[in-house]
């Protein structure tokens, strides 16, 4: 590896697996200090382990990205353990089941962890970049539901409000030297989609809508986080890049 985030510290949240566990290790991997949030249990403290193993520094810290008090704990905590903030990748989020027009408590919720939560994080991220002379990076993960409608409204709004938010914040920031933008990933081969890879219809209707035939990995997504996130997109904000095997340019 390149080492190109040595000496930089990066917060990653919902990094107790999928996306967020994938963007940490490949943080860690290029030299960055990672901390780690996520709910209470056993994940955040694996993906340390996981990090650890393998010679990269990085701790859990867990987290409710849907309480305010929590996400300023977060990056304080942050600072704390490591002296500063370079990058962060606010990636927590969740996508309920219920059929959210006749579910106000699960629209609520969505809001809550998804949009919400992305915004006190952005709050306080900035604060502590400011506070530090300014400069930095921050991703934020929509959803091609960020930029195209699908029958889950909690979800599709709380993406698109991602993609609004993400531009608005870059708009606001960006004479800081603080660049904020986010990627949309499809399909990803996560806990989240589990039911859709375990059920051969589903999975086949999803390949199908993939020109490149498949669900993406992880890494993939990490790929795209991590470019964001360095020099050679040092020019790039306010913008929601899709990664999504061409599902969206059908």
């Amino acid at each position: 590896m390149s080492g190109q985030f040595e000496g930089k510290v990066a917060l990653v949240t919902g990094a107790g697996g999928g996306i967020g566990r994938a963007t940490a290790i490949a943080f860690a991997r290029e030299g960055a200090k990672v901390v780690i949030a996520d709910l209470p249990g056993p994940g955040g403290d694996q993906t340390v382990a996981m990090i650890k193993d393998a010679g990269g520094e990085a701790r859990f810290i867990a987290t409710d990205v849907s309480d305010e008090q929590a996400v300023a704990a977060l990056v304080e905590g942050t600072v704390a353990a490591y002296g500063r903030l370079d990058i962060a990748f606010n990636n927590a989020g969740v996508n309920f089941d219920a059929d959210i027009w006749d579910n106000a408590e699960a629209f609520d919720k969505s809001i809550a962890i998804n949009l919400t939560g992305v915004a006190s994080c952005i709050r306080h991220e900035v604060r502590q970049m400011l506070k530090q002379g300014g400069g930095g990076a921050i991703v934020n993960t929509a959803s091609i539901n960020g930029i195209v409608g699908s029958p889950q409204p909690g979800y599709v709004g709380s993406k698109h409000g991602v993609v609004g938010l993400t531009r608005s914040a870059a708009l606001a920031f960006a004479k800081h030297g603080i660049r904020v933008n986010a990627v949309c990933p499809g399909v990803v081969r996560t806990p989240m989609t589990e039911k859709f890879d375990n059920n051969p219809q589903i999975k086949a209707v999803i390949e199908q809508m993939t020109p490149l035939g498949r669900f993406a990995q992880p890494e993939e997504i990490a790929s795209a986080v991590l470019f964001l996130s360095s020099e050679a997109a040092s020019f790039v904000t306010g913008h929601p890049l899709v990664v999504d095997g061409g599902a969206t340019a059908m």
